[in-house]
């Protein structure tokens, strides 16, 4: 069955016109929870000295790294499409801001920070944001782990008292010398930092639970500078912020156009790449958060819309360059401890901004103690942990070690732009290369001939793959081994008709995985097994049709495993944690060809499913110690509190049939004392007693469709013979629709009722005759068939429209038929469904 149709999703329902939209923030005012505030602080924590360690390590004025983290909490935090997201100054962008300042100037690069909000803008108008995506992981990582590379490199000249360099390169070449030439105050400040920060995780016991409440960031800065104030370590640069009066603004560039343009593109890709992964990486954390019982108490948080949070961070590059700030990205470090504390909306972010805008106000010479050495410490720990091991093993178990280090070196070497795209080039090398290797193999063991195909089945490899199999000695028997996960159409036509041929010579074939499991190779057209159009492809696939391995279901459930499971694990994980809250009861045969997920197009978690013998419902004390069916309604129409129920029949049913067929007498087998409760369908038809039930276009072609939809109308009335469902009918909180299944048209039918009198068009919802409680034989071995009527004849209903069914000279019949009517491709709302 095919997993490819999840009805729900984890997307909230679209709010109603009128109410606000759920990344904005709740109306009535600005009311903040205790969760955000206290999140804000643990957040702000972070940021203040992180912002100042990126900005000294850009080389720009450090209040430029203030100006960033200030926007990016307020302008980004309010009008970003990830709501727990903190943006700011990142360690990703460091090396490409110093190579403007350096290239342009200071003025010059806010202005191009400017510009690059612009972009953001333009391409978040065409939303691109998800193509973003499309860049290998490999890539991305290598990206980043080249920029934590550069950034430690630079960052440990100033750790051991020096000056870094421009280049990664010079930076490494000139680090022996370095070492030469300790600094002994900044190397003793740095290992205070870097102790810190390492040992402050890991602190144990209870004392160490709430000290770690602290950032260890904070931590680490407030150490190094009180171990400065103490030692009188008076050389040691410090950090000096100039008066706001004198705050450098953007300037336009007088470069070359084509020099700044690059810049542009430079700045929009990494800060939209950078921000819109960090927003893919909140929604894994909320997810996570959510399976725990506090992270399910709180409050439900949308899924991060990606054009809208590229957007936001356009709006934030704009102000934050006006304002001469660094340029603003999605930051994963501080977006972290923003979950991690408990944050429920996006006022945690926009209240982290404004705390940044009073420390920056309001605590100037308290900021300028702190000693340029541990900042430096601080930015160079943070680059060091942008190398990822978890990174690496993801990228070596999926085999792109390669673009990873060639990534990685080639940030290192030229820079971010020209890095990313020698990684491109690389993985679309490894890629061809991946392709174009296919090796074809063949042996012989116990008479059966083997070909072994190793890697993907291309064009390219058809040659070689016709010269193996042409090897392979006619009326033999021949296992071909596929292991490769793409096979084009040239490979598909070469191996078929290699196949039909060595098969018409009395060979036999058998395509196989590299495990041995037996999966379906190229087909001729006419057969009626694994088409690779259906979309339960491989069901039947593992023996032969009419042959049983009893495998089958162990085969499933590994197909289940392998294929399906990865696409509704999320979704039958989130019905776990909610439970079940189904639409509707649907009340069906328990025929083996009914596929009512199928045929209703839902999901796990839609349909509240009860399938029996003629999908029958016993009159309530008629069940006779069998309170199955019975105790099914309560509980969906009570419990669960379904908006409808469904009964559905369906063609060739072998409980009508059986029915038909059904002696008076004989011994009462357990299938007998149930058919019982489908007598009175049997009556209601033979009888014509009522409105009759037809199909919409034809009428029905034997006795035993017209028992079919005849039994489904009758069921509905036993049904409305239940108290919880009578009393949901009559609050007008319940509805019963009658449906009908050809199985072999594929065609669906709904249950509505035709005027009479206005020439057959539809009426009310369909209410058929109701009596009280239906006629039922005293015995319950009677056939029900009417005196002189043999079993098969077709009743007096296929009679035409507008002639009551005793004939012209009885009584007149009621002014409605019930109809089923055909159900459309586009849906079933001209069909005035059964109410």
């Amino acid at each position: 069955m095919s997993a490819c149709v999840p009805t729900r999703t984890d997307s909230p329902p679209e709010p109603p016109e009128g109410s606000p939209l759920p990344h904005s923030p709740p109306p009535g005012g600005f009311r903040i929870a205790g969760a955000d505030l206290s999140a804000s602080v643990s957040v702000f924590l972070i940021a203040l000295p992180l912002s100042l360690g990126i900005a000294l390590a850009t080389g720009a004025p450090l209040q430029a790294g203030l100006v960033a983290a200030a926007v990016g909490g307020i302008v980004a935090g309010r009008f970003g499409g990830s709501p727990l997201q903190v943006s700011g100054p990142a360690a990703g962008l460091t090396v490409v801001t110093a190579d403007l300042i350096q290239q342009y100037g200071w003025r010059a690069t806010c202005a191009v920070t400017v510009l690059a909000g612009l972009a953001q803008l333009g391409l978040a108008a065409l939303r691109v944001a998800r193509s973003a995506l499309a860049v290998s992981p490999a890539i991305v990582h290598g990206m980043i782990a080249g920029i934590g590379a550069t950034i430690a490199l630079a960052q440990l000249h100033i750790v051991l008292g020096g000056t870094p360099r421009s280049a990664a390169l010079d930076n490494a070449l000139a680090l022996p010398g370095q070492l030469a030439a300790l600094h002994t105050d900044a190397v003793t400040v740095s290992a205070v930092t870097v102790a810190v920060l390492l040992a402050w995780p890991r602190l144990p016991g209870r004392t160490g639970r709430v000290v770690r409440r602290i950032p260890a960031a904070l931590a680490a800065v407030a150490a190094a500078t009180a171990l400065a104030a103490v030692a009188r370590l008076d050389g040691l640069p410090r950090v000096d912020l100039p008066s706001w009066s004198s705050h450098a603004l953007p300037q336009l560039p007088q470069d070359p156009v084509l020099g700044i343009a690059a810049a542009v593109v430079t700045i929009t890709l990494v800060t939209s790449v950078q921000s819109l992964l960090s927003a893919v990486a909140v929604d894994k954390l909320l997810a996570k958060r959510a399976e725990t019982a506090e992270g399910a108490a709180q409050s439900r948080i949308p899924r991060s819309n990606l054009d809208r949070e590229l957007a936001g961070q356009g709006a934030a590059n704009i102000v934050s360059g006006a304002l001469g700030g660094l340029p603003v990205a999605g930051v994963a470090v501080r977006t972290v401890a923003n979950v991690s504390a408990g944050a429920v909306s996006r006022h945690s972010t926009m209240l982290h901004g404004l705390w940044i805008v009073l420390a920056a106000l309001l605590l100037v010479p308290l900021l300028d103690l702190i000693p340029l050495a541990a900042l430096a410490a601080l930015v160079m720990v943070v680059g060091v942990q942008m190398v990822s091991i978890t990174h690496l093993r993801t990228v070596r178990r999926n085999r792109e070690m390669l673009v990873y280090v060639v990534t990685l070196l080639s940030v290192v070497a030229t820079g971010v732009l020209e890095g990313v795209a020698i990684g491109i080039a690389a993985a679309v090398a490894v890629s061809l290369h991946r392709l174009t290797r296919t090796r074809i193999s063949q042996e012989e063991y116990d008479g059966v001939r083997r070909v072994r195909v190793r890697g993907q089945l291309t064009f390219l490899a058809v040659p070689r793959l016709t010269r193996a199999l042409g090897l392979v000695p006619r009326g033999t028997d021949c296992v071909v081994e596929l292991d490769g996960s793409f096979m084009d159409h040239a490979a598909y036509e070469a191996l078929h008709d290699w196949q039909v041929a060595h098969v018409a010579h009395g060979g036999t074939v058998e395509f196989t995985g590299r495990a041995g499991g037996r999966i379906s190779g190229p087909a001729a057209e006419s057969q009626n097994c694994c088409r690779p159009w259906t979309p339960w492809r491989n069901h039947h696939c593992h023996s032969s049709p009419g042959r049983r391995t009893g495998r089958e279901l162990a085969d499933g459930l590994g197909s289940f495993q392998r294929d399906t499971a990865p696409l509704v694990r999320d979704e039958l994980a989130r019905l776990a944690r909610e439970g079940q809250r189904p639409s509707q009861l649907f009340l069906t045969c328990a025929d083996s060809r009914l596929v009512t997920s199928m045929i209703t197009a839902s999901g796990p978690g839609d349909l509240f499913t009860v399938r029996n013998i003629g999908n029958l419902v016993p009159l309530p004390g008629e069940e006779n110690g069998d309170d199955s069916v019975a105790a099914a309604i309560e509980y969906a129409v009570e419990v669960l509190g379904v908006g409808s129920i469904t009964v559905c029949g369906h063609s060739g049913c072998g409980a009508m049939q059986s029915l038909i067929g059904l002696e008076p007498g004989g011994e009462q087998t357990p299938l007998r004392r149930w058919l019982r409760h489908g007598l009175p369908s049997l009556e209601r038809m033979a009888a014509g007693r009522g409105a009759t039930a037809r199909l919409s276009g034809r009428p029905p072609k034997d006795a035993v469709e017209q028992l079919c939809l005849t039994n489904v109308v009758q069921q509905l009335e036993h049904l409305r013979s239940y108290e919880t469902v009578a009393r949901r009918l009559a609050d007008g909180t319940l509805k019963l629709h009658g449906m009908y299944f050809h199985v072999g048209e594929a065609q669906a039918y709904l249950l509505a009722e035709e005027d009479r009198r206005t020439g057959g068009g539809p009426s009310q919802p369909a209410q058929p005759e109701r009596s009280g409680r239906p006629e039922r034989p005293e015995q319950p071995e009677r056939s029900g068939r009417p005196e002189g009527q043999p079993a098969g004849k077709q009743p007096a209903d296929g009679q035409p429209d507008g002639e009551p069914d005793g004939g012209p000279d009885t009584a007149p019949g009621p002014a409605f038929d019930l109809v089923f009517h055909r159900v459309p491709p586009s849906g079933a709302r001209s069909v005035r469904a059964r109410g």
